[in-house]
C-alpha cells in the first residue's frame, strides 16, 4: 500500500513510520510547514526538519516539505483569534486537523496515495455495514480522538493511525530499541503545531492588552486587574495574580471587559451539569437520525483529558442543537470549546458540537 505519512520530528510520528515500514508499505514522508517569514510561530521547524531528514535517511524514504503557511494563518489562526476576541475559547488543534492536516494536505498531496498516516493516538474500525469509525486509543491518557472529532467522514475514510493500538511507554521503548534520533525528545507543547510559542505572548502580539477589573461574583468586590478578557477562559485557575485563592474564572462580561471569579477549591460556580451544544457534526453517521434522540446514554469530554464522562444526550431541533446532561458536575464549561461525543463504552468517537454557553446549570 502507498502511504503518505505525516511526520513532525516528534517520537510518535517517527514510531508510526517505523511500524509502517515494518508492515511492508511503500511509505512517503511529508512534513507540513506552517511558519511565516516574520518569525511568528513554527520556531522549531529547522530542528524538526533535521530530525525528519534523519528518519527519512534511516529508512531510505523520500521526504517532502509541504508549505501551508497561508492556509494555516488564513483559516486556523484567524479562527482562533476571532474566537478569542469574542470572549470564547477556541480549539486550534481541532481546526488544524480538519483544515490543514487532513484538509489542504489531502487536496494537494494525500489523495494521490492509498491512505494517509499520522502519529495521533487514535484507532479506527470497520463495522458490519462497511462503515469506518474513529475509535479511542489503547492509552487513555494519550488518546487524541477529541482533537480529531471535527474531521469529515471523507477525511476519516482516508486516514490510518499506526500507533493507536500501543501505549506511549511502548512507543518510547520502540524508539529507544530502534535508536531513533528523537527517542528521548520531549513531547511538543504549544498551539497546534506552532512549536514553543507562548499562548499569552501570541494573543498579546495580535490583540494587545486592555486592562479591566477582576470581580468576585458573589460579593461584587474588585480583587485586582486583568490585562484583557481574551487572556482568560472559563475554569481557569492559574495566572490570575490574585492572593487568598484559589480563584477560578466563572464568567466573562465581554462588553464591559470584566472577569468574574469565585473562590475556593470546591466552589459550585466553577461546575455545571448541562451543556448546550450547537453546530453538531457526526463523524461516520448520526446514530439517532431516525429517532427522537431523547435522553440517549453517551459519554463525552468537554476538554482534553483522560476521563470520559457518562451523560445523556437530547436533540433540541433539526439544526444541530443538543443538550448534554452530565451524570456529575463538570468543571470549566467554556463557551466556544467543543464537547466531544462518544458511545456509552467510550470506544467510538461519534462527533462533536460547539459549547454555546446557553442553558447551563
Amino acid at each position: 500500500m502507498r502511504v503518505a505519512a505525516l511526520i513532525s520530528g516528534g517520537v510518535d510520528s517517527a514510531v508510526a513510520v517505523h511500524r509502517l515500514v515494518e508492515q511492508g508499505h511503500d511509505v512517503h514522508l511529508f512534513y507540513i510547514r506552517i511558519g511565516r517569514d516574520d518569525g511568528l510561530g513554527d520556531c522549531s521547524a529547522d530542528e524538526d526538519i533535521e530530525i525528519c531528514q534523519l528518519i527519512a535517511a534511516r529508512y531510505r524514504l523520500p521526504l517532502e516539505i509541504v508549505p501551508l503557511h497561508n492556509e494555516y494563518w488564513e483559516h486556523v489562526m484567524s479562527y482562533a483569534l476571532e474566537t478569542v476576541r469574542k470572549g470564547l475559547t477556541p480549539n486550534p488543534d481541532m481546526m488544524c486537523n480538519l483544515v490543514i492536516k487532513f484538509g489542504y494536505f489531502e487536496k494537494l498531496v494525500g489523495h494521490n496515495f492509498d491512505i494517509t498516516a499520522s502519529g495521533h493516538y487514535a484507532s479506527t474500525e470497520i463495522d458490519e455495514a462497511g462503515r469506518k469509525w474513529l475509535t479511542t486509543a489503547v492509552d487513555p491518557v494519550k488518546d487524541q480522538t477529541d482533537f480529531l472529532a471535527r474531521i469529515t467522514p471523507e477525511q476519516l475514510a482516508h486516514i490510518t493511525f499506526p500507533i493507536g493500538d500501543i501505549p506511549k511507554s511502548e512507543v518510547r521503548r520502540i524508539a529507544v530499541e530502534q535508536r531513533l534520533p528523537n527517542a528521548s525528545r520531549k513531547d511538543s507543547q504549544g498551539i497546534c503545531f506552532l512549536g514553543k510559542i507562548n499562548y499569552n505572548d501570541f494573543i498579546r502580539r495580535h490583540l494587545g492588552e486592555m486592562p479591566g477589573p477582576i470581580i468576585e461574583l458573589e460579593t461584587g468586590r474588585e480583587l485586582g486587574q486583568h490585562r484583557g478578557f481574551w487572556f482568560h477562559t472559563i475554569g481557569q485557575r492559574k495566572g490570575l495574580g490574585l492572593s487568598g485563592g484559589p480563584w477560578y474564572v466563572v464568567k466573562k462580561d465581554v462588553a464591559n471587559n470584566i472577569i468574574y471569579v469565585s473562590g475556593g477549591y470546591d466552589t459550585e460556580r466553577q461546575y455545571g451539569r448541562s451543556l448546550h451544544i450547537a453546530e453538531t457534526r457526526f463523524l461516520t453517521i448520526d446514530p439517532w437520525k431516525d429517532t427522537d434522540c431523547t435522553d440517549v446514554e453517551i459519554t463525552f469530554k468537554n476538554r482534553h483529558m483522560p476521563d470520559f464522562i457518562p451523560a445523556t444526550l437530547t436533540r433540541l431541533g433539526a439544526d444541530g442543537e443538543y443538550i448534554i446532561s452530565s451524570s456529575r458536575p463538570v468543571q470549566g464549561i467554556a463557551p466556544g470549546q467543543f464537547a466531544v461525543l462518544y458511545d456509552i463504552d467510550a470506544h467510538r468517537c461519534l462527533g462533536s458540537g460547539v459549547i454555546s454557553g446557553q442553558n447551563l446549570q
